[in-house]
């Protein structure tokens, strides 16, 4: 999963479809991401000494990280991604619909540097 913490990402499937959001966490052992604003729930809160009033809680629920793309900076669109090496041996993400490089994901290994 390719997915981080503070990416925006747009949801793909399900109730929020189209959404955009930022994300919050990364669950890697359930392959799930929490996205700011998506797939909202209501915890309804009984009276007690802490919150005498009760009430009904907002939180956002987990999605599966498969109904989520991240977003492509160039065309400002969802996009699949890939890993690729540059010339150096770097290790960089690249959206797949513009090329546009994403991020690095390791440092230059000389084992894996194109050669000339």
């Amino acid at each position: 999963m390719f997915i981080r913490k503070d990416d925006t990402v747009e949801v793909l499937a399900g109730d929020d479809k189209g959404k955009r959001g930022k994300v919050l966490r990364v669950l890697r052992e359930k392959n799930k991401v929490v996205v700011e604003g998506i797939n909202r729930v209501y915890k309804h809160l009984k009276p007690s000494r802490a919150n005498p009033q009760g009430g009904r809680l907002s939180k956002e629920m987990a999605i599966d990280a498969s109904n989520v793309a991240l977003i492509d900076p160039t065309t400002n669109k969802p996009t699949r991604v890939g890993v690729e090496y540059l010339e150096d041996g770097t290790k960089v993400l690249i959206a797949k619909k513009s090329g546009t490089t994403l991020r690095t994901l390791a440092k230059p290994n000389p084992k894996y540097a194109k050669k000339k």
